[in-house]
């Protein structure tokens, strides 16, 4: 992780959430230094009408080519009512998601900022299958963000924890955004109702905080490092409920089983992404291995 975020994807459908994804993307990218790549993937439906329809093959070609010369009138546009200058705009036609992940690769990107769901999506709470099936097969970050905050400020950070050795990971990358950010972070162990003692998770907490603040002095950065340990029914809605209540910016935190195996498995990762109302930057499993 010698440079962190140097090139972003940012993923857009041009629903309203896709848009204000790109508000996030821009705060990253100015944090950071880094360059902003457009995406909008089109659907193919050419290979699928030409068996159908022959004779219309040309008119296809056509009318696909006029698609995607819109859509990238429209991904220069969505740049300049923003104020964000692109350093490439790409304009994809197939599988949405395979295509994010192609662009990625085939790009360099060390981060995919996108929109939970979708114009497709509105009104049903889970993630939408597009940004699942990224998040489960990405091998960069994911920052899924949320409508409803057109103008981020991101100052504190919440990292939920479960002590794996898997996390120093996450706890790297939560460390790297905070610093670029200049924001506080909050590590957080929920106590399910079957959970463990207290005293237990006191002792781990004491590592990890020493870490961090040896991590601060050294880098010469006032970054606050806290701890907290709550009780509730299940992680998802602890992670939910209490980074609503201390108002928190942004969650952090890995799509790997962590070594307790119950509260970072990837779809405690994707409920928290759909019910919480703040962004996410998940790391995926291709990084934890």
């Amino acid at each position: 992780m010698k440079e962190f975020i140097k090139n972003i994807l940012w993923a857009t459908d041009f629903s309203a959430e896709g848009q204000e994804a790109l508000a996030y993307a821009e705060t990253f990218a100015r944090a950071f230094g880094a360059g902003i790549t457009a995406l909008h993937v089109t659907p193919d439906l050419s290979l699928a009408l030409y068996n159908e329809y022959p004779a219309l093959i040309q008119e296809l070609i056509l009318r696909t080519e006029k698609i995607k010369q819109d859509a990238q009138a429209k991904l220069e546009d969505a740049g300049k009512k923003k104020g964000v200058s692109f350093q490439k705009t790409v304009v994809a036609q197939g599988a949405p998601a395979k295509k994010i992940l192609e662009t990625a690769e085939a790009e360099k990107a060390d981060l995919i900022v996108m929109g939970k769901t979708g114009e497709s999506q509105l009104g049903n709470p889970l993630v939408g299958s597009v940004a699942n099936h990224v998040l489960r097969h990405s091998h960069v970050p994911v920052l899924v963000t949320k409508k409803g905050k057109p103008k981020p400020e991101i100052k504190k950070i919440l990292v939920p924890t479960d002590f794996a050795k898997k996390e120093d990971v996450e706890r790297e990358y939560a460390w790297k955004v905070a610093k670029g950010l200049s924001a506080s972070l909050t590590f957080l162990y929920v106590l399910e109702l079957h959970g463990h003692e207290f005293r237990m998770v006191d002792d781990l907490f004491k590592s990890v905080l020493a870490k961090f603040k040896r991590k601060a002095t050294l880098e010469g950065k006032d970054i606050t490092v806290e701890q907290d340990v709550i009780r509730a029914v299940t992680a998802v809605h602890g992670i939910v409920e209490y980074s609503a209540e201390k108002r928190c910016d942004l969650i952090v935190m890995e799509t790997c089983i962590g070594a307790l195996g119950r509260l970072l498995l990837g779809s405690t990762t994707e409920k928290v992404i759909s019910y919480s109302d703040l962004p996410v930057f998940a790391i995926p499993p291709k990084l934890c291995a």
